[in-house]
């Protein structure tokens, strides 16, 4: 029998398309995976912001993360949006124990349009539960600075950053630098266990497209994971894939705000 890769998200929904699982099951699909899903909060939005916010219940969530890994193995598993340290604690253990291979957690925080996506108490959670199962963290600035209480603004304050949040357990970080004032968008990659930096550089894409970009990034490393890609690799590829997204995605006018990347950009 011929065998897909499969790969879980496990993240809030985005009424618009542009990020959360929508986001995510594109980017699997348009990199040759096969996707699932877990809702954990329903977002009513669209490219101009997110108007409201609804947590899927505790138990649901649950019976939700039981039914996939029941019956079906994913080779990796992504969470995004993850409200409330009662979401972060149940899905964190879960993930411990269904240990499931090629664990990437993108720590949303912050919607691209500045709208708050988890409570207080969740970044405490997600440092302390999150972190030590995850094989990839993939903050962005805003993220990683929230996660540390720091202020990070270059290049020269993300590669202690990225050293630091290994710290929590995690075995590798990704910094995304999207937000740095630079004219290249350069991503820095800190692997724990060899103690080495890598960076991935591209040239600053001009576009008010960029909705879901971290999604969007972060389902592309648990793809090439999925796919036996190594960690390294999984990344340059990722970057390469969500930078001719961003690139494609740019001229497209949806919305009146902030417009998703184009993810099957390879086929149309």
């Amino acid at each position: 029998m011929v065998k897909y890769y499969k790969v879980l998200t496990i993240a809030g929904s985005d009424s618009s398309g542009g990020a959360g699982i929508q986001a995510d099951l594109k980017t699997f699909a348009a990199l040759g995976c096969y996707g699932m899903s877990v809702i954990t909060a329903l977002t009513a939005q669209n490219t101009r912001g997110v108007t409201a916010i609804h947590a899927v219940p505790l138990d649901f969530i649950e019976a939700q993360v039981k039914a996939v890994f029941s019956d079906i193995k994913p080779d990796a598993v992504k969470t995004g949006m993850l409200l409330s340290a009662d979401i972060i604690e149940l899905v964190a253990g879960l993930l411990k124990k269904y240990n499931p291979p090629n664990i990437v957690i993108d720590p949303v925080m912050i919607a691209q349009s500045g709208d708050r996506l988890i409570d207080d108490n969740a970044v405490e959670a997600t440092k302390t539960l999150l972190l030590p199962i995850a094989d990839m963290v993939t903050p962005n600035i805003p993220e990683a600075a929230a996660l540390l209480n720091k202020r990070i603004q270059s290049i020269d304050d993300i590669k202690p950053a990225a050293s630091e949040l290994s710290g929590f357990g995690c075995k590798n970080v990704l910094i995304k630098g999207g937000h740095a004032d630079d004219t290249d968008c350069t991503d820095v990659f800190f692997t724990a266990v060899q103690k080495q930096y890598t960076y991935f550089s591209e040239k600053r894409i001009t576009t008010k497209n960029n909705h879901g970009t971290g999604c969007t990034l972060a389902s592309a490393i648990a793809s090439f994971l999925a796919k036996g890609e190594t960690m390294e690799n999984s990344v340059k590829h990722a970057k390469q894939y969500i930078t001719g997204a961003i690139k494609a995605g740019a001229p497209y006018a949806i919305g009146k705000g902030h417009g998703p990347v184009h993810h099957f950009y390879r086929f149309w």
